[in-house]
């Protein structure tokens, strides 16, 4: 494996890591008081747009790694808006 893939692949294992804390404790706490829903919504939005690349560009690291982000921040995102309702 040549070293942009090994970069490539750390990164991407980074981004998908340090969501899932985030969603773990919104799946126990449901307080989710403490998070910018404008943020996550720029997150989410980003995420998405990021796996519509990996597509049309047909890389499959980028689909897998941000769908899966784009998953976490949604279900997140997701819970603190129906937290206001």
């Amino acid at each position: 494996m040549d070293t942009p893939s090994i970069v490539g692949y750390c990164a991407s294992a980074c981004s998908v890591i340090s969501f899932v804390p985030q969603a773990a404790k919104v799946i126990r706490t449901r307080d989710t008081a403490a998070i910018s829903g404008w943020m996550y919504a720029l997150t989410v939005t980003g995420f998405a747009l990021w796996t519509g690349f990996g597509v049309l560009r047909g890389e499959t690291p980028i689909i897998v790694t941000n769908s899966i982000c784009f998953a976490l921040s949604a279900f997140i995102l997701t819970i603190k808006m129906i937290g206001r309702h």
